[in-house]
């Protein structure tokens, strides 16, 4: 019997369908993103890498078309060290933002919809 090692070590990027690209690059810079990379990889296909500070998986802002709509929960679960301050954060963006959800067994968590009405969640560390 042979051993093998792990073949998937990381997730690299995530992407997430919008309409309008620059004004999600720009929200996220607000939220403290940093854009890695932004140009075409292709004719008419223009990626957008962007990161959290300090690095780690990185968020690729992509132009939506009909296999990939706007408008999905997209999985994705934001880390913050102060939820509270987050949710009145995206408050005061304009964004759609659900309940801070307290509950005695998991982190401060919230969900929040994106400018294409995409959702995504923020929760504190476990």
């Amino acid at each position: 019997m042979t051993t093998q090692t792990a073949t998937l070590t990381r997730i690299s990027t995530v992407a997430i369908p919008v309409s309008d690209q620059d004004a999600t690059k720009r929200l996220f810079e607000e939220l403290g993103f940093e854009t890695r990379f932004d140009g075409d990889v292709n004719v008419d296909f223009r990626w957008i890498g962007m990161a959290p500070p300090g690095g780690g998986t990185t968020l690729s802002v992509i132009a939506a078309t009909d296999a990939l709509p706007t408008g999905i929960d997209t999985g994705i679960r934001f880390i913050t060290p102060n939820a509270r301050a987050a949710h009145a954060r995206l408050v005061d963006l304009g964004l759609r933002v659900g309940d801070l959800l307290d509950w005695p067994t998991a982190p401060l968590m919230f969900e929040f919809w994106d400018l294409d009405g995409n959702t995504m969640y923020v929760a504190e560390p476990e």
